[in-house]
Parts: structure tokens; sequence; C-alpha cells
């Protein structure tokens, strides 16, 4: 996978992702109420929406793993982690915790607005 690349349009903020009540989400067809649209328009315009804050909080979440998975293998802590075991706890391939600790070195070497 490769790393995200930060820009401004990534700090964009979407439409909210609303939660759904409980008893919505128990039902597996109802989902953010699109189901019940009739107006094509409108379903397109939400679908949209919720499409563009879903990868608005993929994006974010992955800067947030690589993040974490940078200050678990931070040489400095006496409880760091190896990459094997960042890997191991975030299911991901050996190969990838690589990268995602040298993501996150640079996510938080980088300065903050």
């Amino acid at each position: 996978m490769a790393q995200p690349e930060r820009n401004e349009q990534q700090r964009l903020r979407p439409a909210p992702l609303l939660f759904e009540p409980s008893a919505a989400v128990s039902d597996p067809e109802h989902f953010f109420d699109l189901e019940s649209m009739e107006d094509p328009k409108e379903l397109l315009s939400r679908a949209t929406e919720l499409t563009l804050a879903f990868r608005a909080a993929t994006d974010r979440a992955v800067e947030f793993q690589a993040i974490a998975a940078a200050q678990l293998a931070d040489p400095r802590r006496f409880d760091r982690l190896t990459t094997a075991d960042i890997a191991q706890r975030a299911e991901w391939t050996e190969d990838y915790a690589v990268k995602m600790v040298e993501f996150g070195r640079s996510l938080l070497n980088e300065p903050r607005p």
C-alpha cells in the first residue's frame, strides 16, 4: 500500500458521518438511510458525501496508525517493539510495518500547523 500523500485537499472536511441509531444498525439492509432515498440525485449526493467522509476518515486513521507504529518502534523507549511485533499486533506484513514506521516518523518530524 502506498503512503497517503498529505495535502490540503485531504484536510478538507467532507460531510460529517452521522451515527446510526442502534435499531437501524441491527438491520443489515440499513446504511445511513440511503436505502430509503427515492430521488436518485439526492441518493448520489449523499452517497458521494459519505464516500468522501469515509476516505478522509481512512486517511486520518492510517496516519494515526503510522504515528503509533513509529512511537512503538522508537529506540529510546525501554519497551520498544520490533517491526515484527508491530506487524503481528496490527495484522500487517513486516515489510508494511517497516513502511508504516518510516511514514510515522516522517509525520512526527513534520512541523504542525
